[in-house]
């Protein structure tokens, strides 16, 4: 393997935002320290200093707080949760869509040392039995429904010794370690804490303990617990500590040169580091506001929010922004105020960005890269890079992180040269929570985190992301990476979105499938797609099975779910076989 950069006097990295030498190697710049703070830390500092200006907003609700008083909410939730008998370490499950109870929860639970459990909406009871007992969960927050969920319902099957229990006393045959459960409602039922009365329940006494538990926290605690998707085994419990998302909160929004004059729409879920990390603790980060739209993503909420809060910033995955570029309320809303935002989650087509610089005003709109398991961004593209590195990668290494592309022997490659990405500094969480095996499997010794994410960097320090590991589809002895034909197949003017993917083939081991969303009026068919791909790639990487539909099977934060389309696939194949 090949050795570590040289540190500097005081332990730093020098920075090398483009590679030094031929090795596929950066790091980022270290001239600003890393921030030292806890969350609640935080939170008081921006108070302090922009305590008077708006925190929180969800105009299409009618809410709207000030820095101080979302302190003050923030503050008697916490104490809530103390009377309660809740302690530093303890963990609380949150299992809700976006809401204002969510992001008090977020502060409330930190200003306390309690490590907060994100729970995906979209998980079923199987998930949040698994999520529940693996990071051993004494209290859930959650909502009442959402979408198709009943969540009352959901905990009350797993739980239905809660129709007898008192309230914070649950004793649970199937969720042993849960005592506590509050409902992000008015009447939430038997056993269940209304939110509104955890939030009145702190006394005096509790109130007083707040600052003497803030200031026992140390910013390496865990204080979060993200499951990642778990689409192949169990899901893992990603443990991040303060330092860890205070420090990417700050140089996320910092990269876009965010002040606390900046008011930022966030569609994206909280549950996921995108609104919680990136969005909400950006902004405080920053003094900033945060507006958020309504529960989940609806293309005409975000707008009118957008407009209606005067953003200067969005975020979204780039099928969010397909939603709103094309979208008619854009004739009729002023979103002027609009500069920059982000786009992560997936590669984006050039003609998108075009049309978010154009018609929603983000001129200074940025690319992200990364993972939960890194707090989660360690690429972003600068708000005055050229148009076509904005679509062609994911922008250069964020500060004090470092970055090598290696090849399977774990040694860096020739910059230009096609390997796993591996990322190391403050940004890497803690480990798997419980799971010490996968955390040695993705963790080297000297601090490694393994992407699984097939990169290439260039002579200038720009990083392209290629593909994923285990998506790599190998047909007849060639190596086949997915995103490059999707990014071909993006470039036909009737394909809106498009995923390309494996499936097994007896004489070749694997066959390259698509999945295809045409254009609103097109009438591409499967000879039209392989017409447009004969002569322009290799034979091999032809799609041979094609099928169009309506949209892709996405999670809850926008990301092509690839497993589930196999799946379907391979049951289609069979049949007809």
């Amino acid at each position: 393997m090949s050795s570590a950069s040289e540190k500097d006097a005081q332990g730093r990295v020098p920075p090398r935002v483009a590679p030094v030498g031929n090795r596929s190697y950066v790091a980022g710049e270290t001239h600003a320290a890393l921030r030292r703070q806890t969350i609640p830390q935080m939170l008081k500092e921006t108070v302090a200093h922009y305590g008077s200006q708006d925190a929180v907003i969800f105009p299409l609700n009618g809410i709207r707080l000030t820095y101080s008083e979302f302190d003050r909410r923030v503050d008697r939730l916490a104490a809530g949760l103390l009377s309660l008998g809740l302690e530093k370490g303890d963990r609380i499950g949150i299992w809700s869509p976006n809401n204002l109870g969510w992001v008090l929860a977020q502060y409330a639970t930190a200003r306390i040392g309690l490590i907060l459990v994100n729970i995906n909406p979209a998980y079923r009871l199987s998930e949040l039995e698994y999520a529940l007992n693996k990071s051993g969960c004494r209290a859930l927050i959650l909502a009442d429904s959402f979408k198709t969920s009943d969540y009352l319902a959901m905990i009350r099957s797993l739980a239905p010794e809660l129709e007898t229990a008192e309230p914070g006393k649950l004793k649970s045959a199937k969720l042993p370690q849960l005592e506590i459960v509050i409902g992000i409602t008015d009447n939430p039922g038997s056993g269940i804490y209304p939110f509104a009365e955890v939030e009145a329940m702190g006394k005096s006494a509790d109130l007083a303990r707040l600052d003497e538990i803030t200031a026992s926290l140390s910013p390496d605690d865990p204080i979060n617990i993200q499951f990642t998707s778990g689409t192949t085994g169990a899901p893992k419990g990603a443990t991040l500590t303060h330092y860890n998302i205070v420090n990417n909160a700050a140089h996320t929004v910092g990269r876009m040169n965010f002040t606390e004059q900046d008011r930022l729409c966030i569609p994206v879920p909280l549950y996921h580091c995108f609104g919680m990390v990136m969005g909400s603790l950006g902004c405080v980060s920053t003094g900033s506001a945060m507006i958020f739209p309504g529960e989940a993503f609806d293309p005409d909420d975000t707008l009118k929010a957008a407009a209606l809060g005067r953003c200067t910033g969005l975020y979204g995955v780039p099928t969010m922004f397909v939603a709103m570029v094309d979208n008619p309320l854009l004739k009729e809303l002023d979103l002027s105020s609009l500069r920059t935002g982000v786009m992560a989650g997936a590669p984006c087509p050039i003609e998108v960005m075009r049309k978010v610089i154009d018609r929603l005003h983000m001129s200074e709109v940025t690319i992200c890269y990364g993972m939960t398991e890194t707090a989660p961004v360690s690429f972003q593209s600068n708000v005055d890079d050229p148009l076509e590195k904005r679509v062609s990668t994911v922008g250069r290494i964020h500060p004090h992180v470092e970055v090598r592309i290696v090849d399977e022997n774990g040694e860096d490659v020739p910059v230009g040269g096609q390997g796993e990405l591996w990322t190391r500094g403050y940004s890497v969480m803690r480990g798997y929570w419980e799971d010490e095996e996968r955390t040695r499997d993705a963790i080297t010794e000297d601090g490694w985190m393994r992407t699984g994410d097939l990169a290439v960097l260039d002579e200038e320090g720009y990083c392209r992301i290629v593909g994923r590991l285990k998506d790599m589809i190998i047909r007849g002895g060639e190596n086949i990476y997915p995103r490059e034909i999707e990014e071909f197949l993006f470039t036909h003017p009737d394909i809106q979105e498009v995923q390309v993917f494996g499936v097994p083939h007896e004489k070749f081991g694997e066959e390259v499938c698509s999945w295809i969303v045409r254009r609103a009026g097109s009438s591409l068919d499967e000879e039209g797609v392989k017409a447009y791909c004969r002569d322009q790639i290799a034979h091999y990487k032809v799609p041979r099975h094609i099928r169009f539909v309506d949209s892709l099977p996405m999670t809850v934060t926008g990301k092509p779910q690839k497993f589930i389309m196999r799946d379907e696939m391979i049951k289609t194949l069979n049949k007809s076989n």
